[in-house]
């Protein structure tokens, strides 16, 4: 078995990869954001003390009957809508028995044979081009409760505040051929599940999880191989790791003769491998039959008609739609169309400013620069789309350059809260007001320092420009307009 540091396994490893073809299918369970149960009233927040959030249905005593929230259904439905899924008219409910502390009624209540959506596929990028990850289904069942070992030595406690919590389970086909490739699946699924407010994606918490069935096969077999599962990947970044390491344990085993055990297994983020948890189950094993409290629940095509025209725009429509009236570059839009909080931000300051790209210019530069050191989204931004329209206005107008705007003025209004760009910036004295002759003068001051760099110029070394731009800038602390300077530095230049 390979470990990491093991440079001779590595080396072997790399010598015979290309003699085998990776085969990846994911099995992503996503909470769905439904204020209660899925099939109770109980809360289906977040946190709280333990066994909290839980009733008799919860804990599934007996003489109770569970009532199914539409809600979960209507999230699911819109979900299967935006990855082009067909959705199954007649539903049913199935109980997935086998026994676990964290499932106190013994069985899980799940569907089967009908999955509320089947097929579709989530687009992605790879190698510079885009490519459908063809899904197998979406379909609806209930979380199991959480099991605590590290609470009092010895024993395990259970949590079932979790228990009950609605869940889609979105699985794809087979058809992911490397670590890279499902970890941008990921990534965009979960950028999908935040947009359409499905769910918050929050794989730290849980409400985001993934399993990842890998096997190997020789390159050109059509045939798959054994497969093993790797359970409960808590971010994307270990989903694409588990899978390497796992491919690479495969491909050793392999080449040394030993057959691959189907099992289940667990990813150890510390070392960056996986570890044998028990042999897997086959679905049979968990002996699925029809639940007799549930009803079966219809979806019309009128009930289906609606949800579409109900959906909001999905990121790379709007994307498109930005830069055709907008006028946006594709990375602009990429940014802003990231999330909805985005979205939202952007449409509400050019309201009051019609700037489109400088706004996408702020937001995808000292904007985002800022939230990445916050780890915040534009949700928590604390600057008004209304005071960074004027910000915006007020650079565009050359009143204050964009690198001192960005610099000084933006952090003073974080720091304070003003809402007044002009003004901060005029109490801070960094408004551009000098006249062309105050310019013509710090210019000549930086070319007499340098008569070297002035010849060189001359000579055909013009970018050396930025260099007197620059000095300039020093000199002026900031308030010379760009424009203006450069406009006059270069006149200045041709008649030295």
């Amino acid at each position: 078995m390979p470990s990491r540091g093991d440079t001779g396994a590595e080396d072997a490893y790399m010598m015979n990869k290309d003699k085998y073809e990776t085969v990846i299918g994911l099995e992503v369970h996503a909470q769905l954001l439904t204020a209660s149960k899925l099939f109770c009233g109980d809360s289906a927040a977040f946190g709280g003390e333990p066994n909290t959030h839980i009733s008799e249905i919860t804990l599934g005593y007996p003489g109770t009957l569970p009532k199914l929230n539409r809600h979960a259904v209507e999230l699911a439905v819109r979900l299967g809508i935006a990855c082009s899924c067909e959705i199954a008219p007649i539903n049913y409910f199935a109980r997935k028995n086998y026994f676990y502390p964290d499932l106190s009624k013994g069985y899980q209540t799940s569907q089967h044979t009908t999955p509320v959506c089947s097929g579709g596929f989530v687009p992605i990028k790879s190698g510079g081009s885009i490519k459908n990850i063809i899904l197998n289904r979406i379909h609806l069942e209930e979380d199991a409760g959480k099991s605590l070992h590290e609470v009092e030595p010895g024993n395990t406690c259970i949590d079932y505040n979790r228990a009950g919590v609605a869940l889609v389970e979105i699985v794809t086909e087979p058809v992911i051929h490397s670590g890279e490739d499902a970890a941008a699946y990921l990534n965009e699924l979960r950028k999908l599940v935040r947009w359409l407010n499905v769910c918050d994606g929050n794989m730290e918490e849980g409400s985001l999880r993934c399993d990842a069935n890998v096997s190997i096969r020789p390159t050109g077999d059509t045939a798959l191989g054994t497969r093993v599962e790797v359970k409960n990947l808590n971010s994307i970044r270990n989903v694409r790791k588990a899978i390497e390491y796992e491919v690479q344990r495969m491909i050793e085993m392999a080449e040394r003769g030993e057959r691959v055990l189907q099992q289940t297994r667990s990813f150890d983020a510390a070392t960056d491998t996986t570890f044998a948890l028990r042999s897997k189950e086959e679905a049979n094993d968990y002996r699925y039959f029809t639940d007799p409290d549930l009803p079966p629940f219809l979806l019309t095509e009128a009930y289906c008609a609606a949800a579409r025209r109900n959906m909001p725009e999905l990121p790379a429509q709007l994307a498109d739609t930005f830069r055709r009236t907008y006028g946006l570059g594709e990375y602009d839009c990429a940014v802003i169309c990231e999330d909805r909080a985005s979205v939202d931000y952007f449409q509400r300051v050019i309201v009051h400013t019609s700037h489109y790209k400088a706004v996408a210019n702020w937001l995808c530069g000292p904007v985002k620069s800022y939230l990445n050191e916050q780890h915040a989204g534009l949700d928590a931004f604390p600057v008004s789309p209304e005071t960074m329209g004027a910000l915006v206005e007020l650079v565009e107008s050359g009143r204050i350059s964009f690198s001192l705007a960005s610099s000084k003025l933006l952090p003073a209004i974080l720091a304070s809260g003003d809402t007044d760009p002009a003004g901060t910036a005029t109490r801070l004295n960094l408004l551009q007001d000098a006249g062309d002759a105050e310019v013509n003068a710090w210019i000549a001051e930086v070319l007499a320092r340098m008569p070297d760099k002035v010849e060189a110029y001359k000579k055909g070394k013009k970018g050396l420009l930025g260099l007197f731009m620059g000095e300039v800038k020093k000199i002026s602390k900031g308030k010379a307009d760009p424009k203006t300077t450069t406009a006059l530095l270069t006149e200045q230049l041709n008649n030295a």
